[in-house]
This record gives structure tokens, C-alpha cells and sequence, in this order.
């Protein structure tokens, strides 16, 4: 064999080993993919660690803060992976946000919101739904609140892992209704207060689907059939964003600004009311502006209410980190309050250090693995348009100020969600009201038969009975994790 045949030989050898090696390497690549995300998340948990030992090394339960801090870490990953989506969900269905422009805006004004507008002070015994006196003692208090907050964290994370959106403040709730029944009987809860939450899992919902179900039919009735779209659009879109303003200013006045000053509902409307009137005028000239050269179709209508979508998500998620991260890391708040006065508050201070956890934790969860519940929200439950999206993010704001005025302690995740599903059953209705009253002349053979009619249906049954089962089985969900978890800490300890 000569030399020129040897050296073809070895190249064509080299040539398939690189080939199969490059196969390899993809290959490795697409394993190792998948753990990225839970590598980085793995990194925080482990740095928030770290951190909280440096910061309490001196005091001799150490271990107890530092191991909560770790759980707090892991417990704002999950909000971020689950609760944020409801925020941003609609804006990115609706394509008026990309998945990247999203994450961007949610991580920046979710952490803004947590640290300039979270509450100074937290109940540590969530709402009032546990007898203080019944957990007085600090060593069972620290257990207590740990149940709670790993009980709740792994049952948002469960959530997530199948596609399906949750209150974060239920879960907490149950988690802390779990360890004070493990902790001191059934008597220790009040059951008045826990009935009162298990009603808003149903007013609040349905208060989100029924208002966003309205703006749209406001809507469709006053521009989209409307045989001049884009003269009705120049009078009716300013009112509508004027609407927005007003609702996002009383639910920010009532939500984020009370660790500046204590602002009651009537003055918070008049707030409201004051800053929808000047965003209305403000926003008429620039309706029109934008709205001239357009053509008479709904696609041009969409372009008019894509940047108040993108305002109202980022409202959304400083109002949500104002409120809801303070919830979320309360049971933290506590176990610290706890380890290092030796006592056990129904309302403690939350560190400044708790609220970083809370808000970089957010903002890692969200990056990492927050697109799969955004897109459940966003276009998996029912297809989203900006203007669809729009009366969703409107109606989660007045439901919250109207569920404040009655006294209702509402989840921002079960209203935005029954928001998506009320534009989602309004539009079935519509089309099917639509078809009835175009289809009185046409011959039988045209007509569309029930069973194709019923395939055709706007909102996914599947994921509809998916989340209404996920926020059935929140509370006690939870409280039964937490219960097994606060009595195998107990033991491991006594």
C-alpha cells in the first residue's frame, strides 16, 4: 500500500473521529444545558449562605439563620419562577414584550418595588390566621416559621415543575397554618380568618375574569366594531389609558407608599382620580399623533395599545414587589428576629439584608426559570392580543383596589390568571353570540355543527382545570408539608 493511500486512509479515520467527537460535544452540550439554571440557582442559595454566616457568626444559633437565609434564598427563586409570570404573562402573549424585554423589566421593577416601597414591618404570623400566645415559645416560634417557609417553597417549585401558576401569599399562609396546628392543635388557627381566605380563592378570581371580560366587551363594542376603528380608537384609547393611570396610582397609593406615609382608600382614590384625569389629557394629542395614517383595521388598533401594556407590566411588578416580597420572606424576617432578640413578635422590622434576599432571589428565579409559566399565562391558557392584555392588567389593578376597600386579602396571581380566563370565556361567548346572529340566513349546509363548535372553544380545558385544582389544594397542600416538616424538626431537636 503506498504512502498517498495510508495518508487518505488516516485522514478519512481523522475525519470520522472529529465527525463523531463534534457529535459528542453536541451532545454533551444539550445534557449539560439543562443544568445550567439549576447550577446558578444552586450558586445563590450558596453565597445567601455564606453571606448570612459572615453577617451573624457571632451570635451562637448561627446555624439557624444561616440555614433560613439559605431557605429564604430558595423560596424567592420560586416566586420568581412562578408569581412573577402573572405579571408579564399577557404583555408577552401579546407579543408586545419579547421574553428577554420581559425578564429585563420584571427583574428591575420587581426589585425596586421590594426595596424603595416593601413594608418596614411584616406579620409573622400571616394575616392573623395563628393564636401568638399558642407559639410564645422561641425555640418552637424558629421551628415554626422554618416549616412554613420550606413547606411553602417546595410547594411553589412543585407548582412550577407543572405549569401551573400560584399564590405565593396562600402558599405561606398554609405553610404557617400547618406548623401551628403541629405545633399546638387545631385551636391555635382562627378558622373565621382562614374562611375569609378560602372565599377570596373564588371572589377574587372571578372579580379579575368578570372586570377584564367587561373592559374588553367596552372595547370590542366602542372600536373594534366600529365601522370608522381608528376615529373611535383616537376617542376611546385615551380614556382607557387614563383609566389605567388612575387604577395603578390608587393600587400603588394604597400598596407601595404606605412605608412613606399611611394613605386610607378615599384619598388614595382621589390620587388616583387626579393622575387619570391629567394622563387622559396628556395621552389625547399623542393618540392621535400616533394614530394618524393608519389604516382602518384592528391590527392597526393594537399598535395604539402596545405601550400602555408594556407601562402597566412594569406597574404590575414594582406593585407586586412592594407587596408580595414582604410576604414571602416574613417567615425569614421572623426566624432572624427570633435568633437574635430571643423572642417571639407578632410584628417584626424586615433587615435590609432580608429584602435583597427577597429581591435579587426574584430576579434570579425569574431569569433562570421563569419563561415556562410566562408563556403558560401568556398564550398557553387562551390567545392574547395587546388589547385582550391590556383589560387583564387593568383588571388585576382594580380588583386589588376594590378587594382592599372590602377588606378581601386577595392573591395578584389568582386575579391576574382569572383575568386571561375572562377575556378568554368572553371571547367564546362572543363568537358563539356572533355566530347565532350571522347564521339566521345561511342554508343548513353552511352552518357549523355543535361538536366543531365546542372544538373550537377559545380557552384550553386542560390547563383551566390544571390551575384550578393547583389553587384548590394550595392551603392545605402546604399546610400538610409544613406539619410534617415542623415535627420532624422538633424531633431532630428534642
Amino acid at each position: 500500500m503506498s504512502d498517498t493511500q495510508n495518508d487518505a486512509d488516516h485522514l478519512e479515520t481523522l475525519d470520522r473521529d472529529l465527525h463523531r467527537f463534534s457529535h459528542l460535544e453536541t451532545a454533551t452540550q444539550y445534557v449539560a444545558r439543562p443544568m445550567v439554571a439549576p447550577g446558578i440557582a444552586l450558586a445563590f442559595i450558596i453565597v445567601t449562605g455564606l453571606a448570612a454566616a459572615v453577617l451573624f457568626g457571632q451570635l451562637p444559633i448561627n446555624f439557624i439563620v444561616v440555614a433560613a437565609a439559605v431557605f429564604g434564598a430558595y423560596m424567592a427563586l420560586n416566586i420568581g419562577a412562578n408569581d412573577v409570570a402573572n405579571n408579564m404573562g399577557p404583555a408577552v402573549g401579546a407579543n408586545a414584550l419579547t421574553m428577554g424585554g420581559a425578564i429585563a423589566i420584571a427583574a428591575i421593577f420587581e426589585s425596586l418595588g421590594a426595596l424603595l416601597a416593601g413594608g418596614d414591618v411584616v406579620s409573622t404570623i400571616s394575616k392573623g390566621i395563628i393564636d401568638p400566645t399558642t407559639v410564645a415559645d422561641t425555640q418552637v416560634f424558629i421551628w415554626a416559621m422554618m416549616a412554613a417557609l420550606i413547606s411553602a417553597a417546595l410547594w411553589i417549585n412543585l407548582a412550577t415543575w407543572i405549569g401551573a401558576p400560584v399564590s405565593t401569599t396562600h402558599s405561606v399562609v398554609g405553610g404557617v397554618m400547618g406548623a401551628g396546628i403541629a405545633a399546638a392543635g387545631l385551636a391555635a388557627v382562627s378558622w373565621p380568618t382562614m374562611s375569609t381566605i378560602a372565599a377570596s380563592w373564588v371572589i377574587s378570581p372571578v372579580m379579575g375574569g368578570v372586570i377584564a371580560a367587561l373592559f374588553l366587551a367596552l372595547i370590542k363594542s366602542r372600536i373594534i366594531y366600529q365601522e370608522d376603528k381608528i376615529a373611535a380608537a383616537r376617542r376611546w384609547v385615551p380614556i382607557l389609558v387614563g383609566i389605567m393611570a388612575g387604577a395603578f396610582a390608587t393600587y400603588l397609593a394604597l400598596k407601595g407608599l404606605n412605608r412613606v406615609v399611611k394613605i386610607n382608600i378615599g384619598t388614595a382614590l382621589l390620587i388616583g382620580t387626579a393622575l387619570g384625569t391629567i394622563t387622559w389629557l396628556i395621552t389625547i394629542p399623542l393618540i392621535r399623533k400616533k394614530a394618524r395614517g393608519l389604516e382602518n383595521r384592528n391590527k392597526s388598533i393594537k399598535l395604539l395599545f402596545g405601550l400602555p401594556l408594556v407601562i402597566s407590566a412594569a406597574l404590575l411588578s414594582f406593585a407586586h414587589g412592594a407587596n408580595d416580597v414582604a410576604n414571602a420572606v416574613g417567615p425569614l424576617a421572623a426566624i432572624v428576629h427570633a435568633a437574635e432578640f430571643g423572642t417571639a413578635e407578632t410584628q417584626v422590622g424586615i433587615p435590609i439584608w432580608v429584602m435583597v434576599i427577597g429581591a435579587f432571589g426574584i430576579s434570579f428565579g425569574l431569569f433562570l426559570f421563569g419563561p415556562k409559566l410566562i408563556r403558560m399565562v401568556g398564550s398557553q391558557i387562551t390567545k392574547l392580543n395587546p388589547m385582550r392584555a391590556y383589560c387583564v392588567a387593568l383588571s388585576a389593578a382594580i380588583t386589588v383596589i376594590v378587594a382592599s376597600w372590602l377588606g378581601l386579602p386577595v392573591s395578584s396571581t389568582h386575579i391576574a390568571v382569572g383575568g386571561v380566563f375572562g377575556v378568554g370565556f368572553f371571547r367564546e361567548w362572543d363568537t358563539e353570540r356572533r355566530w347565532r346572529m350571522n347564521s339566521d340566513g345561511r342554508p343548513p349546509e353552511r352552518r357549523i355543527a355543535p361538536e366543531e363548535r365546542r372544538r373550537r372553544r377559545l380557552v384550553r380545558r386542560s390547563h383551566f382545570m390544571t390551575i384550578i385544582a393547583a389553587w384548590v389544594i394550595t392551603v392545605p397542600a402546604a399546610a400538610l408539608i409544613s406539619g410534617g416538616i415542623f415535627l420532624a424538626l422538633n424531633a431532630l431537636t428534642s
